[in-house]
């Protein structure tokens, strides 16, 4: 299912009070961004247990229950889980990578609130939850019947909502850090191969092992940690970081002169991030149109082009990447300080090319 309109984590509780104590709510997303522990925070402030079901791991009958013999006739059960007494809120996660009969099942559940002639206390909830098909998920079409019986809601990876979460819940400094400077690597889509990929669960992850190992996190062992959690090119990006703050060694000293490109062959990973925040600084500083440039920033776009000279004699690669187009391949700096790249080093720019 298409998203026409999203929402971000922060949206999530008041969109949901109003949505989900009338209507059951299906709410997707891409994997790792923080759909079941939304609906397990939301029920927390309602006051109600969240009971979970996951749909990979249900069978028709784990709904239906079983039947037993009363006064000669076949009565069926529904399981404990979800027969209870007191309201609740049942997060039906994963609900659409369940096999066609184990949501024809959710059907009355989600419809009419109840299983046979088990009906859910007033005051329950129902939420679903799932992952999109195209990220490459687990993922089986929605009958319509049940896509007409929910309210859908689509989520969105937000930096800003995830870094006043991970202030309040003690993630490492080097990540929340980290991804102020770069909210765009907070999560990427999820690639059409077998690696990992970057999302606020995989950075939880990541915080979680640099806690573990502490003080003692030798580079090899980052290397290995965040290319086993994280984008290549975010873990690429995240361990030249690591070398700044250990080295107190930035892109701010460059600028002024107080140090250079890193040159050394091991330090690749140093120049690459360094290459990515050259970047965005200049997409932050230099302005569309050149007319626009005032004296005092006529003087850092001398000092940015000869920095960029610099770094291509390091290496053309990397300083490629700093004039380099979007993902559409349209420019993203503006074409003045182009045209001055190309007249200034036309092997960077026909590299480009």
């Amino acid at each position: 299912m298409q998203a026409a309109v999203t929402v971000t984590p922060a949206q999530i509780p008041e969109l949901l009070l109003g949505l989900a104590t009338v209507r059951p709510v299906f709410l997707w997303g891409a994997p790792g961004i923080g759909k079941s522990s939304l609906v397990r925070k939301f029920a927390d402030s309602l006051g109600l247990e969240c009971v979970s079901l996951l749909g990979t791991q249900l069978a028709p009958e784990d709904l239906i229950g079983v039947p037993q013999i009363r006064d000669g006739r076949s009565v069926f059960c529904p399981p404990e889980a979800i027969a209870r007494d007191e309201p609740y809120c049942l997060f039906l996660d994963e609900l659409n990578a369940a096999s066609p009969d184990v949501q024809k099942a959710f059907y009355s559940l989600i419809l009419d609130r109840r299983i046979g002639s088990y009906e859910l206390p007033a005051g329950s909830i129902v939420i679903g939850a799932g992952n999109r098909a195209t990220d490459n998920a687990l993922a089986r079409p929605i009958a319509s019947a049940l896509v007409n019986r929910l309210t859908h809601v689509h989520l969105q990876a937000s930096a800003q909502d995830w870094l006043v979460w991970a202030g309040e819940h003690g993630i490492h400094p080097w990540v929340t850090d980290y991804l102020t400077d770069r909210p765009d690597h907070l999560w990427s889509q999820p690639p059409k191969t077998e690696e990992p990929f970057s999302t606020p669960r995989s950075w939880h992850m990541l915080s979680d092992a640099l806690h573990s190992f502490g003080a003692e996190l030798d580079e090899q062992t980052l290397k290995v940690v965040a290319h086993g959690t994280l984008t290549p090119a975010h873990a690429v990006s995240f361990c030249g970081y690591a070398k700044i703050v250990r080295h107190t060694f930035g892109i701010e000293a460059i600028l002024k002169g107080d140090a250079s490109w890193p040159a050394r062959l091991q330090d690749r990973d140093l120049l690459f991030y360094l290459a990515e925040a050259f970047r965005g600084r200049l997409l932050k500083e230099l302005p569309a149109q050149k007319e626009h440039v005032s004296p005092a920033l006529r003087q850092h776009t001398h000092r940015f082009k000869s920095l960029l000279v610099q770094l291509a004699e390091i290496s053309v690669e990397v300083a490629q990447t700093v004039i380099a187009d979007d993902a559409d391949g349209l420019p993203v700096l503006p074409g003045w300080f182009l045209i001055e790249a190309a007249r200034d080093m036309p092997r960077l720019v026909e590299a480009r090319r």
